[in-house]
């Protein structure tokens, strides 16, 4: 018997993702909160708890964005409750700060200064 590709619990939080990504714009907008997108949700297994992965475009901003997200929570559950989705029971929602792109961004500059500090100086090869 051929293995599955996707868990339900993967069909369920790529949904959820579209879902709260739209929320989270309109979130964004109508509370005038730091601009997030939605980079990732995870489930558990028995479909309670949502874990949303969320990303800032100013990184200082992340945490109070987090904050004020975890606060609407319970409204942005509601609307996904009636948004169409087909789910006996809508998770509780438990936003969190995705720093993986801040630790990228940190790595290139970090290898951009190294290649730049590597490089020969073109004064010292007239020498």
């Amino acid at each position: 018997m051929p293995s599955r590709d996707f868990k339900r619990t993967d069909r369920i939080g790529a949904e959820l993702r579209r879902e709260l990504g739209m929320l989270v714009h309109a979130a964004v907008r109508d509370h005038g909160l730091p601009s997030v997108s939605v980079s990732d949700v995870e489930i558990t297994r028995d479909l309670d708890w949502a874990t949303v992965w969320v990303t800032a475009l100013v990184p200082e901003q992340g945490l109070p964005a987090v904050k004020a997200l975890n606060q609407l929570g319970p409204e942005l559950r509601h609307a996904l409750a009636r948004s169409g989705m087909r789910m006996r029971r809508v998770p509780e929602l438990k936003f969190k700060y995705d720093d993986s792109v801040d630790k990228g961004e940190r790595i290139d500059q970090l290898l951009r200064e190294q290649a730049r500090d590597l490089a020969p100086n073109d004064d010292d090869s007239r020498d």
